[in-house]
């Protein structure tokens, strides 16, 4: 597998989604569910409706089995859950069909479908890096590690046994300072 970089500038992003937005209310919601959860895309592809919908409402969290088995458990914050209610507002859906449903069939779509969703809109963004798949999980990191999310919370996202190995991940250079706004605003 090839290495892939997080998309660090915020400005990329948006043009990312801008993009994708106009193109597909799916491709849109696969992008910003991957950066704002960190899922991997294998896992996001599975997911059916009734895993993000309760029967009433958009699900608050999430529950996805890793390799292992274990459950792990990812918020769905009001950018993903926008994404999910405009997605969902333009179809009809069962609870058993796939979230990110091919045009093609009834299945999911294919890694290598989600792999040329967000590698065409990076480039059409001006995106000169390595883009990939894991590009969202690696923007999610990126930029919850930016915001002073704790490093030991997104080794346990990512399954990492070190500090090293997730700031390498998610691209964090130990020379990039790093200043992180603890405000607490009592």
């Amino acid at each position: 597998m090839e290495y892939v970089e997080p998309i660090k500038d915020i400005e990329k992003i948006i043009a990312i989604k801008e993009n994708l937005r106009r193109k597909s209310l799916r491709d849109f919601l696969l992008f910003v569910f991957g950066i704002n959860t960190g899922i991997r895309v294998h896992d996001l592809l599975t997911l059916k409706v009734n895993d993000i919908w309760d029967g009433e409402g958009i699900k608050e969290f999430l529950e996805v089995s890793d390799d292992k088995g274990a459950i792990k458990v990812h918020y769905i914050n009001s950018k993903v859950n926008a994404a999910l209610q405009d997605y969902l507002s333009t179809l009809h859906v069962e609870k058993d069909d796939f979230l990110f449903k091919s045009k093609k069939n009834n299945l999911p779509i294919t890694r290598q479908q989600a792999y040329r969703i967000i590698n065409q809109a990076a480039k059409e963004v001006g995106i000169a890096g390595k883009i990939g798949t894991h590009t969202l999980r690696k923007t999610f990191g990126y930029h919850a590690f930016r915001k002073g999310i704790a490093i030991s919370i997104l080794m346990s996202i990512y399954n990492h046994h070190t500090h090293a190995e997730t700031l390498r991940y998610i691209g964090v250079d130990k020379c990039e300072e790093n200043l992180i706004k603890v405000d607490v605003n009592l």
